[in-house]
């Protein structure tokens, strides 16, 4: 099935095709900086888990890749990251920055994944550590590696916690702590993989604007894979919304609305005419796993 597309939202924008929506994001969507054409990746084990996938990921956009489980979106998520070579098609690097080196991608897992034994601090600078103490390249002191930890905790919020355990934290507390791992290198490219689907709605929520905010002030790019519908429309400037058996695109929907957004935008008659619009695409998508 190919990626559907529409016009912009109206009342019966439901029905039928998926909706494309064009974007009013401004500078988001920038110069292309990967894209993957016609990747497919079959496991040892036979299972098909992507077929021709195609996605380009503009300089500073967030995109979310949504869809049911075994559709493809982590692996989606790895190929990007390096952690998986596809079986076919191609991933390009069209930004010369990254094309040169991968140390300014940052991956943040569905699940913490902290030492349990080691202090925030030292759950920080474990990638600083594994680069012999280098960040994007560039040898840093142990002075500058720890401004680096102390600046990648501030920007989630936990300054003062760099000496406590995992085991003293709640959930979002840990979740914060993965991201600052993530962000103590300086990425340009933030991968997460569902990383808030396991926290409860209030928590979810804070983080959800903590992290768009980060996503402005750093000017990063990111790409988000989630199964939440309502999760999705709120953060993104895109969704790829992706179908499974094998895992593809079926249709694409650009949020047209500003940033920052908040609270007002929502409870707003528009966010939910852009869930009703998502939400429908996802259950197209999920038929047409059932056929296959």
């Amino acid at each position: 099935m190919a990626a559907a597309s529409a016009g912009t939202p109206a009342p019966d924008a439901g029905s039928g095709n998926a909706a494309r929506v064009l974007s009013g994001s401004g500078e988001r969507g920038g110069t292309p900086i990967v894209r993957l054409s016609g990747v497919g990746k079959r496991f040892d084990s036979g299972t098909l888990a992507l077929a021709a996938l195609d996605l380009e990921v503009g300089r500073h956009e967030f995109v979310s890749l949504l869809g049911p489980s075994g559709c493809g979106k982590s692996t989606a998520l790895r190929i990007i990251a390096g952690l998986s070579t596809p079986s076919t098609g191609a991933v390009e690097w069209l930004d010369p920055a990254h094309a040169e080196s991968r140390t300014d991608i940052g991956f943040v897992f569905q699940e913490p994944t902290l030492m349990p034994w080691a202090t925030v601090f030292d759950n920080v600078r474990l990638p600083l550590r594994l680069q012999s103490g280098r960040r994007n390249g560039e040898r840093r002191s142990d002075a500058q590696v720890r401004d680096d930890v102390r600046a990648a905790l501030a920007m989630v919020g936990l300054e003062g916690f760099e000496r406590a355990y995992p085991r003293e934290l709640s959930g979002g507390m840990k979740m914060r702590v993965s991201i600052a791992r993530a962000l103590v290198t300086r990425p340009r490219l933030l991968l997460m993989d569902e990383p808030f689907a396991a926290l409860d709605e209030i928590t979810r929520f804070k983080l959800n604007n903590d992290l768009l905010e980060l996503w402005r002030r750093e000017a990063w790019t990111v790409v988000f894979v989630t199964h939440s519908v309502y999760e999705s429309v709120y953060l993104s400037s895109r969704i790829m919304v992706m179908a499974a058996r094998p895992g593809r695109v079926v249709a694409e929907h650009r949020i047209d609305a500003p940033y920052p957004r908040d609270e007002d935008f929502r409870t707003s008659a528009r966010y939910n005419e852009y869930c009703r619009i998502v939400s429908h695409s996802l259950a197209a998508a999920m038929d047409a796993s059932e056929r296959q």
